[in-house]
């Protein structure tokens, strides 16, 4: 019998029992035939002996001398162990990254299993917790042939680095947004992002940041699926002992839930990732029958059927103006670090009006977001309709949905026009809003530098309105939807308000860039960043109030709110989605059409003032200004 045959039958009779470590499989620098591999249990071809064969023993025929070879040289027809040989040649080491290779693999594999979804959630007492996910692994692992096995824990590393990469996202969101990613609805939101990233940082900012989340995003993956196999092939090795580990660590699961042990407010027992998983499930499932339910609520108009000549018939003849103040939140007249300035803000604005001859009310609005997602606000407010995800506002700009604005345009009594300064692109959804004349931020007449995110200062935008369309003679009424951008995230660095008569073509705006703030300092300190936010909201406030006061008469009237709160960096922890809004007119009859609304006089909403949706106020407003208001 060879030499082959021998060792593939020794292979044979120990299969099931502990493997040897791959670090200890070496070739024999003596034996010119080599010898098995440790690993997958093949062999150098040797010369089989002469009596496992037919016929007379003849003699062994004479042997030359061996020639002589240094000890590191590798027999011809025998592979090198390691890499190039190091493991032979340095056995220590290699043992030593053998075993630094599998706690790292162990470590990222207790990461991904136990990292939350939410920055502010992770503390040291998450990353001691059991998981019944790997426990319930484990003991499959355990359960499985060699090669289902092997197919198992791949397939488990990858997933298990997907879902970590759903957390990093998750966490992103929950900074920015205040909820997690949509499976189903959020994908359009990443383009957005990168527009974000080259509009603030640059294109060399943005195609870096790109280039590194995909970077991150393959490794990450790489990196779970092989800790998952090495750490798969260590239990194999040694079933018995991991055998017994998976049984003590299920029954301390068991025992920690049972009793509801804790670490602080941590619970040792955890079912987190089967949570997570759960909740995905339920919202892609929510995700896909949205859009029936959006149809559904989008069928019903109370006023698609009034005749234009009794539509908004209590505003006939005067100007009117929706304005959105841009992540104008409630946080910024309630938060206690930013209550006093914004007080004396409003309370000076509500003079000031006063003294022109104008009245003020009150109240909020609840948004359907919150730190990003404009657009879904503003839909909304126009639409009467929650538009809550990407997808129900897709549906609604190519609906034939009728919004405030295109109800203005439908009584043919009010030129409608927009005056939309962050917009830099084609914007086809302008047609659906029902806008004559678009004004956005290449058609201002603006020469000044971009403030961050923002392309033109507030102060400036509506000095433009006052410029294009409302100081025009022998014109019609107007109905504007104007959308300023100044308090746009990151807040820095951002204008200040000059003379009126010095704005000129905005040139003047290159020095009091200079003059502000570098965001990359501003944002390593939530303080500098909540300070920059109330700053930006008071500039917005007061290039509005100040136009009024300078530009308004008995026609005017101005309706002018926040479309949502800023990102959680502000909000300090604030789940709520109220914004402010605000209802401006010299008119008094104006203002007696809304009185049973029960708003605060003057800028500044109570706390208890009434809080609706925002997408009640379509409804509201027509019917206080038609003809039974």
């Amino acid at each position: 019998m060879s030499l082959f045959t021998r060792s593939r039958q020794l292979s044979d009779t120990t299969e099931g029992r502990a493997e040897p470590d791959d670090d200890t499989a070496t070739a024999n620098p003596e034996d010119g035939t080599g010898t098995a591999d440790a690993k997958d249990g093949t062999a150098t071809d040797v010369p089989e002996d002469d009596t496992a064969t037919e016929g007379p023993k003849s003699a062994p025929p004479a042997q030359e001398p061996p020639s002589e070879q240094p000890p590191e040289a590798t027999p011809s027809g025998a592979a090198k162990p390691g890499w190039f040989g190091w493991r032979r040649r340095y056995p220590r080491t290699a043992r030593g990254v053998s075993v630094g290779t599998t706690v790292l693999a162990g470590a990222l594999v207790l990461f991904a299993l136990l990292v939350p979804n939410r920055i502010e959630r992770i503390e040291f007492a998450s990353f001691v917790r059991i998981p019944a996910e790997g426990v319930l692994l484990a003991g499959l692992l355990l359960a499985l042939p060699p090669k289902p096995r092997r197919i198992t824990a791949v397939v488990t590393g990858v997933f298990l680095g997907f879902v970590t990469v759903l957390k990093f996202v998750d966490m992103g969101f929950y900074q920015i947004l205040a909820r997690p990613f949509d499976l189903v609805l959020d994908w359009i939101l990443i383009e957005n992002a990168t527009d974000f990233l080259r509009e603030t940082f640059g294109r060399t900012g943005q195609v870096l940041a790109v280039a590194g989340v995909i970077v991150l995003f393959v490794a990450l993956l790489v990196l779970t699926t092989l800790a998952v196999v090495r750490l798969t092939n260590l239990m194999a090795r040694h079933r018995p002992a991991a055998g017994r580990t998976v049984l003590i660590l299920g029954t301390a699961w068991i025992t920690c839930m049972t009793l509801g042990v804790q670490i602080g407010t941590v619970p040792i027992a955890t079912k987190g990732n089967a949570e997570f998983i759960g909740n995905r499930v339920d919202a892609v499932r929510a995700g896909l029958q949205d859009a029936r339910i959006f149809d559904k609520q989008a069928s019903v108009d109370a006023f698609a059927k009034t005749p234009p000549d009794q539509l908004l018939t209590g505003l006939r003849g005067k100007d009117v103006l929706f304005t959105f103040i841009e992540s104008y939140g409630r946080v910024a007249i309630d938060d206690p670090a930013m209550a006093r300035q914004t007080d004396a803000v409003l309370k000076e604005g509500t003079g000031r009006l006063k003294a022109a001859g104008f009245e003020s009310r009150s109240g909020w609005l609840r948004s359907p977001v919150t730190g990003a997602g404009s657009w879904l606000a503003h839909s909304t407010f126009l639409s009467g309709l929650w538009i809550k995800n990407q997808q129900r506002y897709r549906s609604l700009t190519t609906s034939d949905r009728m919004t405030l604005t295109k109800y203005f345009g439908k009584t043919g009594a009010w030129r409608t026009v927009g005056i939309v300064p962050g917009v830099r692109r084609a914007w086809p959804e302008g047609k659906f809003f029902g806008l004559d004349h678009i004004y956005d931020s290449e058609h201002l007449g603006y020469h000044g530098p971009y403030f961050s995110w923002t392309p033109v200062p507030d102060q400036f935008s509506m000095e433009a309105f006052q410029r294009l369309e409302h100081g025009r003679k022998d014109r019609e009424p107007i109905m504007a939807e104007i959308i300023l951008a100044s308090s746009h995230n990151p807040w820095s660095p951002i204008a200040r308000m000059i003379d009126w008569n010095d704005l000129g073509d905005g040139s003047v705006f290159h020095r009091i860039k200079k003059e502000g703030t570098d965001p990359a300092e501003v944002w390593k300190d939530p303080e500098k960043v909540r300070t920059e936010y109330r700053r930006a909201i008071e500039y917005s406030i007061r290039s509005l109030t100040e136009w009024v006061e300078r530009y308004g008469d008995e026609d005017t009237v101005l309706v002018f709110l926040g479309d949502h709160q800023p990102v959680p960096t502000v909000t300090a922890g604030d789940t709520g989605k109220d914004v402010p809004v605000t209802i401006v007119a010299h008119d008094k009859k104006v203002l007696d059409r809304v009185a049973d609304w029960g708003w605060t006089d003057g800028l500044k909403p109570a706390g208890n003032a009434p809080r609706w949706g925002m997408d009640t106020f379509r409804d509201r407003f027509m019917t206080a200004y038609g003809p039974q208001g």
